[in-house]
């Protein structure tokens, strides 16, 4: 008998809103991370502005495999999440994406009239290597001199655990999303940003 091993699933979707309603889009993103956070199987979810003043967002949210995923788009909560926005927020590019190279892939682009193209392909292993070590060291350091100073009298194995259960999701929706997007160029072998300026 063959066991099929669960693997999280991450949905990145962008979306589009008048800059003028940027308060209304965080209201309404918090709302259905609240409504989402109360499914089995849900492991977080974040989003994020391109920049001051820009129309697009971006926001991610992960599920522990795609049954989990599946209840969750299906739900009616979430489909009156959804309609609960219409005129005001547009959906323009839905992407998803198992185990940690989902965070390196380029985004690829959904459309109903076109045959989907094959996706490109992910970014060299040793750079992502070197991209997760440099989300990694400084997180990692600061935990440890944290936790020897604060917790010295804990023991090894307890302060190991307490450090790998905070940096965990840390790493996974904070600081390796952003340092991704940062490094995008890079990873992707593209020119970098400030030449073009």
């Amino acid at each position: 008998m063959s066991m099929t091993l669960a693997v999280p699933v991450t949905v990145s979707i962008a979306r589009r809103v008048d800059p003028g309603r940027a308060s209304e889009m965080v209201a309404w993103m918090r709302a259905g991370t609240a409504l989402a956070e109360a499914f089995p199987g849900f492991l977080g979810a974040g989003w994020v502005q391109s920049g001051p003043g820009s129309p697009e967002w971006h926001m991610l949210y992960r599920f522990a495999d795609a049954e989990t995923l599946h209840r969750w788009e299906e739900s009616p909560q979430r489909h009156w999440w959804l309609s609960s926005a219409q005129g005001i927020v547009e959906h323009t590019r839905v992407e998803r994406r198992t185990g940690i190279e989902g965070w390196f892939d380029r985004p690829l682009e959904h459309s109903v009239d076109r045959v989907e193209p094959a996706p490109p392909a992910s970014p060299p292993r040793w750079k992502q290597a070197v991209t997760i070590w440099l989300a990694f060291f400084p997180l990692s350091l600061t935990a440890t001199v944290l936790t020897s100073r604060f917790l010295d009298a804990v023991p090894l194995a307890a302060r190991v655990l307490l450090m790998t259960l905070c940096l965990t999701p840390l790493m996974t929706y904070l600081v390796l999303p952003r340092i991704t997007r940062a490094l995008h160029w890079w990873l992707h072998g593209q020119r970098a940003p400030w030449r073009d300026a």
